[in-house]
């Protein structure tokens, strides 16, 4: 299922307030709309925000830059629904030991400026991004490879040792070897992620400008970027996947409220919502009819510990533990969100390999006698006051003062939201260690393997751990889970772990999230994947 990867922070959130749910619109399932002639070469648009950054594979890790370029790149991999590998640009990617993989390339594919597709495309690339003078946001997924510490030394003022992985090699155009420092029985999966993109030699001639303007090898090509107005990218008909383009492009339309989104989706000048804003969520299933979606997805709403700042550097975890069960999960998913969410009770979501209920015990139970025991006897939160940062364009300011609301009550501790205008400023602060002392954490697969909601966020170093937790025991074990003999004792020792992170609390389980959206009546086959993006392939415009 194409679409079904690019793990990122989450940017929307779509809550209500009001009114109860409606009826109509489609559960868990979409039919795509009533279907009619199409236009195959048609374009239609999308709801976004502005991306954080330049639209280079291994330098977005947030959603509005990912639905972007996973529409431009193409990886060697996919996932089906049922989270079996998929090869898409790659023929074979084998092991016999889990620690030496080889790849062999399809021969025909080719890069939307016409040059081939080949190992040294992969190879290149990865090494230019896992280099820390290059400066990538997802540099640490190539940690796992021969070789990274001599490009990216864990001393930033280092100069690197080397410009390319001793574990990368070349065996012909076509063929190229992977060497790991230790087994990794799941690595094929993590190579379905943007990061592992290749890219052509263009792109080395100035990486900064092929930023703003990125040739890929995937469905569609890079047309134009209106900075803060819109990205258009356009069919390519050379290209080689399963999963063509059955329009002929899409506009990236960038809105700084999901009610306004909402309001042109009514009047048709935007066809399709990846999240209804929390005014809408009690009419949009009466107002949108069968173009309605509701639809459950892999993904996590947390609240991060930023354990960089002064006051949460050496937190107690069962003050964590006690902020945590002082949040009423089940009045907040049903009033508030009006269903739309479902209480977790772990740190990995659903539908993902490995994924285990009641992974948190008691702690994601809210017992406000418990609540406040448990900060007094970690020794009380500092100042007796917190504040939830959170992007104020993707619906969360109700939940965040609900939360708040629920923390005061249960235990006298004053909380706060901290709202930053939108995702892009939000992600910004968090990268530049500026949250204050928590933040929402949204969080969805890059793949479908519980290591990606534990190793990828908890891990010391890990790029998507921003709020800095670091525990050598968890490390140890972590790094254990990867050496397992087979992808079975992996998950496993993963699902090991989970349990025993409530003893560490790096971050508090709040739902585990779902598509709530919908499309406009020029459009039908839409369809959402498991990381709640709209797969753009499959989207038909109606004549």
């Amino acid at each position: 299922m194409r679409g079904a990867k690019s793990a990122k922070w989450v940017a929307g959130a779509a809550i209500i307030a009001l009114a109860a749910t409606a009826c109509g619109g489609s559960d868990d399932k979409s039919d795509g709309g009533a279907k009619g002639a199409v236009d195959p070469d048609g374009i239609f648009s999308v709801e976004v925000g502005e991306p954080q950054n330049p639209l280079q594979p291994a330098n977005t890790m947030e959603s509005n830059g990912s639905i972007v370029t996973d529409s431009i790149f193409s990886q060697l991999v996919d996932y089906d629904p049922a989270g079996k590998l998929e090869m898409i640009n790659a023929e074979s990617v084998e092991t016999t030991d889990s620690k030496l993989w080889t790849v062999k390339l399809k021969k025909d594919w080719k890069f939307h400026d016409g040059t081939p597709v080949t190992a040294n495309s992969y190879v290149k690339a990865w090494n230019w991004a896992a280099n820390i003078k290059n400066d990538q946001t997802n540099a640490s997924w190539f940690g796992d490879i021969v070789g990274y510490a001599d490009v990216h030394p864990a001393d930033a003022k280092t100069t690197p040792k080397s410009d390319a992985m001793s574990g990368l090699k070349v065996v012909d155009d076509y063929t190229f070897t992977i060497e790991l420092n230790a087994p990794l029985p799941y690595f094929s999966y993590k190579l379905g992620y943007t990061v592992f993109s290749p890219l052509p030699e263009s792109f080395y001639k100035d990486p900064k400008a092929a930023g703003q303007k990125p040739v890929g090898n995937g469905a569609y090509k890079f047309v134009s970027w209106d900075h803060k107005k819109q990205i258009k990218v356009v069919r390519n008909d050379d290209y080689k996947g399963s999963d063509k383009a059955k329009n002929g492009g899409v506009v990236f339309k960038n809105y700084t409220t999901l009610e306004t989104a909402y309001e042109d989706l009514k009047s048709g000048n935007v066809d399709v919502l990846r999240q209804i804003g929390p005014k809408d969520l009690p009419v949009y299933r009466s107002d949108l009819g069968d173009r309605a979606v509701d639809k459950a997805y892999s993904a996590i709403q947390t609240i991060a510990v930023a354990f960089y700042s002064p006051e949460f550097k050496s937190i107690n975890p069962k003050v964590i533990q006690g902020l945590s069960m002082a949040i009423d999960r089940d009045t907040i998913t049903k009033t508030v969100l009006q269903g739309t969410r479902e209480p977790a009770t772990g740190w990995v979501a659903k539908g993902v390999l490995g994924y285990q209920p009641n992974a948190t015990g008691d702690v994601t139970k809210y017992d406000p006698a418990k609540a406040k025991a448990l900060i007094t006897e970690g020794g009380g939160v500092p100042k007796n006051a917190i504040s939830i940062q959170f992007n104020a364009d993707g619906g969360h300011k109700e939940w965040v003062e609900a939360v708040c609301n629920s923390i005061t009550q249960a235990t006298g501790v004053k909380c706060t939201g901290d709202s930053k205008p939108d995702f892009q400023a939000d992600t910004n602060a968090r990268d530049a260690k500026q949250v204050k002392s928590l933040y929402r954490s949204g969080w969805v697969l890059d793949y479908p393997v519980n290591a990606n909601f534990i190793s990828d966020l908890f891990r010391t170093g890990a790029a998507g751990n921003q709020g800095d937790f670091s525990n050598k025991a968890l490390d140890a074990e972590i790094k254990a889970a990867d050496s397992a003999a087979s992808l079975d004792e992996s998950v496993k020792a993963y699902q090991k772990i989970e349990k025993e992170l409530v003893n560490y609390m790096p971050s508090i389980p709040l739902w585990y999230y779902k598509v709530n959206a919908g499309y406009s009546e020029k459009v039908q086959n839409v369809d959402y994947a498991q990381d709640g993006d709209p797969i753009l392939t499959e989207v038909q415009v109606k004549k």
